[in-house]
């Protein structure tokens, strides 16, 4: 084993690829971009397996293993294994290295090669490379399967959730209702942050389910004017691309995109998880995703959005289920 720098075991490459450029391509070659695969084309720019690296914008730094005889888009940074490093175990060290440390830039951040280059890390021999990756590869099985174990969990608690309230939009149970904007109005923190602050981005929330993916601690002065301020007493909704169904119930204060509505919700009205569930349950995200405006980038209707008839169940119901989350919640760390 010796110390060697990122740069004594790649060379870097670059990609001119626009995800346009790959639109209603069909081919053998698999094409990846920020958020991984993106789909077949007919071309291939790099003949080995190698790692691509999130370069510029959202998600910088973010990690990806592709495949032989594929390509990556602009945004993303080829590093092309030498022949002294195995190009999972390069995945994994760099992956390791958060990379996005070394951003630069407030409105689009980048990160440059050459600023990374020089991070340090041990190189074992070839061999006990393929025994490191073997074995992290078997975690991450295990992880997966674990994940499954979640997600059928949430499930769980969707069902619960209907079961207990039904439909927030036929709303077959009669309870009263009142407009979104009345018991959930968009209300930003107005206290103090510090000078370290959690700022979430969209790509940092994983779809369907509102887990963290990634937490970014950036400074201040890093957070950008398009933004909106939280705490523990908001619910964060997307209103990008609805389908996504991202909703979270932040645990701590911090700054999100402004693509992220702070609802809060009145507590004489409604508990944090009856809103988040009410918003992820497949009839409101079928309801509001068809009323957005804009093609390419999907909106969330604000209008319809605040006029939305929300079913409002008596507060000791909605903490039942609270408490039924809360002990779902408690077998995923189990």
């Amino acid at each position: 084993m010796m110390k060697v720098k990122l740069g004594d075991v790649c060379e870097r490459g670059s990609s001119n690829l626009k995800q346009s450029d790959v639109v209603d391509k069909q081919g053998d070659y698999p094409i990846y971009g920020a958020a991984g695969y993106i789909g077949n084309v007919d071309f291939y720019h790099q003949e080995k397996p190698y790692v691509a690296v999130v370069k510029d914008g959202a998600g910088i730094g973010r990690t990806t293993l592709c495949s032989a005889k594929s390509s990556v888009i602009g945004t993303m940074q080829y590093l092309l294994p030498k022949d002294n490093v195995l190009p999972e175990y390069l995945y994994y060290v760099v992956r390791h290295m958060h990379l996005e440390k070394y951003f630069t830039g407030a409105t689009i951040p980048h990160i440059y090669f050459k600023d990374y280059k020089n991070e340090e890390f041990s190189l074992d021999s070839l061999n006990k490379q393929n025994e490191i990756v073997q074995t992290l590869a078997k975690i991450e099985k295990s992880i997966e399967t674990r994940q499954i174990e979640i997600k059928l969990l949430d499930e769980l608690i969707k069902a619960r959730f209907v079961e207990m309230f039904g439909s927030p939009v036929s709303n077959p149970k009669k309870w009263q209702v009142e407009a979104m904007n009345d018991v959930a109005p968009i209300v930003n923190y107005a206290g103090s942050l510090g000078d370290d602050v959690w700022l979430l981005n969209l790509d940092m929330v994983e779809a369907q389910t509102g887990e963290i993916i990634e937490y970014l601690i950036v400074s201040k002065e890093m957070v950008g004017n398009s933004t909106c301020t939280f705490d523990t007493t908001n619910v964060l909704y997307s209103k990008l691309r609805p389908y996504l169904n991202k909703v979270v119930i932040p645990d701590r204060c911090g700054y999100a995109t402004s693509e992220l509505l702070p609802l809060k919700p009145l507590p004489t009205k409604l508990n944090r998880e009856y809103l988040t569930f009410l918003l992820r349950t497949d009839d409101f995200v079928k309801l509001i995703s068809a009323k957005v405006t804009g093609a390419k980038m999907p909106r969330v209707s604000m209008k319809d959005f605040k006029n939305f008839d929300v079913p409002i169940p008596p507060l000791s119901l909605q903490n039942e289920f609270a408490a039924f989350v809360s002990q779902v919640d408690k077998s995923k760390v189990v």
